[in-house]
């Protein structure tokens, strides 16, 4: 009998305080970083979390690398993806959830952005490229829970202007006109950090401008909510944006010849952004090495 089959038979000789030592075992074994064969061997023969309906449960591989994602365990990351890849990016069970909201998506990806979990998050889309184009579509577009606003992966990279996520996102097919529950794009969240940072400079800002060039280049048509405002209050987000870039956005300047064909070459093979000479990458898109100017 396999071992998840033998633990779930024995679930009901389980009392929730005995799950809830070997749940925060299991806790602080991934958080320490412990070899992955012992995490395995841990998750299959003793580690269970107490669920809502009164039952002990052995930890599914999605809820195993929630834990991952949460201490960067990069190795079992991996491994629970590669071993398992479509049950390690199912929705958690209940007691892994913030509320009862059960239409929310999984929540592996906004989890990931927001720790800024780089060598994971790649993984993870790896992996998603094997699902159905249904699934790949559910997860990689899927809405938060209503806590989080119904806000997807790429309205949490916009807000929290983590411009690899972002580009890492919409090179794997995330779609950029995504509603959130307030029906905003991420474009608009990322225009409402902007307009609240006003004209401070430093890290920040350039990120959140490189996350507006990635948002550039896969959006060929601009449709998002603040667009009346930016018409409005033209002088302010031409200061706030930049001449070049609010054209653009309002639809008062077309994008330029490089920009075009660099969409185009993206539309075919959206990995070539990295592969592309120095001199042909849009200098309005550049972050460290590719510094954003005006």
């Amino acid at each position: 009998m396999p071992l998840d089959v033998a633990w779930r038979a024995r679930e009901d000789y389980k009392s929730e305080s005995q799950c809830k030592r070997s749940s925060f075992a299991f806790y602080r074994a991934v958080r320490d970083l412990l070899p992955v064969w012992l995490l395995e061997e841990m998750r299959a023969t003793e580690a269970l979390h107490w669920e809502e309906d009164g039952r002990a449960r052995a930890f599914a591989p999605c809820e195993a690398l929630l834990y991952a994602l949460v201490h960067d365990h990069q190795a079992y990351a991996r491994h629970l993806l590669r071993s398992y890849p479509s049950r390690a990016l199912e929705a958690p069970s209940p007691s892994f959830r913030c509320c009862a909201c059960t239409d929310a998506a999984a929540p592996h990806l906004a989890l990931a952005v927001r720790h800024e979990r780089v060598a994971i998050l790649g993984v993870m889309l790896e992996a998603a490229a094997d699902l159905s184009e249904d699934e790949r579509r559910a997860f990689l577009d899927g809405h938060g829970c209503m806590h989080s606003g119904g806000k997807s992966a790429l309205h949490v990279a916009c807000e929290l202007a983590r411009a690899e996520c972002l580009l890492a996102l919409l090179a794997n097919g995330a779609c950029p006109y995504v509603t959130d529950g307030a029906g905003d794009t991420p474009l608009d969240c990322l225009l409402e950090q902007i307009e609240r940072s006003g004209d401070a400079d430093g890290d920040d800002a350039r990120a959140r401008r490189a996350c507006l060039g990635y948002l550039l280049l896969f959006m060929p048509a601009m449709r998002f909510s603040k667009r009346l405002q930016l018409l409005e209050d033209a002088a302010r987000w031409t200061r706030l944006l930049g001449e070049r870039a609010y054209g653009w956005l309002s639809g008062r300047a077309p994008p330029t010849l490089l920009l075009l064909c660099t969409r185009t070459l993206l539309s075919a093979r959206a990995e070539l952004l990295e592969s592309l000479p120095r001199f042909l990458r849009p200098p309005e898109f550049r972050l460290q090495q590719w510094g954003v100017v005006e």
